[in-house]
């Protein structure tokens, strides 16, 4: 378990590194285009400032596009209560919690770190799950607070999104740079074409690579903290049951939720920011021993 937390302490070293190189290289072809090396630097910067704003107002952006609310205890003492325990069996502050109206079964957590952190569910897993199950799953989302999943989901969201800012733009200036075309080295498109199509689709696999071995993490994680892995092997077989789309579809917080919340299809199984459920139940019940 510890060694995991270790390993991916040095995989997020190493994808931010990736991140950084990617808008490096955006900046120097930006850089060659303009003749002025010192680009490369302001376009890093840029995406820094972009990726902070993202760091501070993801979550908030978060909750608002898949409509969810916050709750006290008496909107729902139940789920209130089960967050309260756990934060208390963690030694975490209470996280702010937030319900989804939504009939498929799913939770989330966000947040930039533990005294900042949020933590939801959807009507839809309340309904069909046992205080049990509930345990299980709220624990999970509390495992990704105490892992600060969350910091490194809301930088890579941040950083992904600066990539495709900074490609698209690059796009704009190399086929309508009007009269600035002409002294660009044909090299110069060849290189910024390949960059432009490869970079964001590099920079989200990497970042549902982060997600898949988060989410491990994390059923560990909550498995430790209740020691009781079955609750969350059940849980997730009833999400392999009654799973279901999301009505508030939005890719760019798919990874935050405790299941895929889109919609089956080719490319979102290929970019899925989840593994397969029948694989993390495998793992819960071949490790029961451990936790």
């Amino acid at each position: 378990m510890y060694g995991a937390i270790a390993t991916n302490k040095r995989n997020t070293i190493l994808i931010m590194a990736v991140f950084v190189g990617i808008v490096s290289g955006i900046g120097y072809l930006v850089s060659l285009y303009f003749g002025d090396t010192s680009i490369t630097l302001w376009v890093l910067v840029a995406a820094f400032l972009y990726a902070l704003f993202q760091y501070f107002a993801a979550s908030k952006l978060a909750v608002a596009m898949n409509g969810a609310r916050e709750i006290e205890k008496k909107d729902n003492p139940r789920l209130y209560r089960i967050v309260e325990n756990l934060a208390i069996t963690t030694g975490m502050p209470t996280p702010k919690i937030y319900l989804i109206d939504d009939p498929a079964p799913n939770a989330f957590a966000t947040g930039r770190n533990p005294q900042h952190a949020i933590v939801g569910a959807t009507t839809g897993l309340l309904e069909i799950m046992n205080d049990r199950e509930v345990t299980a799953v709220m624990a999970h989302e509390m495992g990704h607070v105490q892992n600060y999943d969350i910091r490194v989901s809301m930088i890579s969201f941040g950083l992904v999104s600066a990539i495709g800012l900074l490609s698209d733009i690059v796009l704009r200036m190399l086929f309508f740079g009007g009269d600035r075309r002409d002294n660009v080295h044909p090299a110069v498109y060849i290189v910024g074409i390949i960059v432009i199509i490869l970079a964001p689709i590099i920079a989200a696999m990497v970042q549902m690579a982060v997600s898949r071995q988060r989410e491990y993490l994390a059923d560990a994680s909550g498995a430790l903290t209740t020691r009781d892995s079955e609750g969350m092997a059940s849980a997730l077989e009833k999400l392999l049951q009654f799973g279901k789309p999301m009505q508030h579809q939005n890719s760019a917080s798919a990874n935050l939720f405790l299941s895929n919340p889109l919609k089956p299809s080719f490319l979102s199984k290929l970019f899925s920011s989840h593994p397969p459920l029948e694989d993390r139940i495998a793992r819960l019940r071949d490790n029961a021993n451990k936790f």
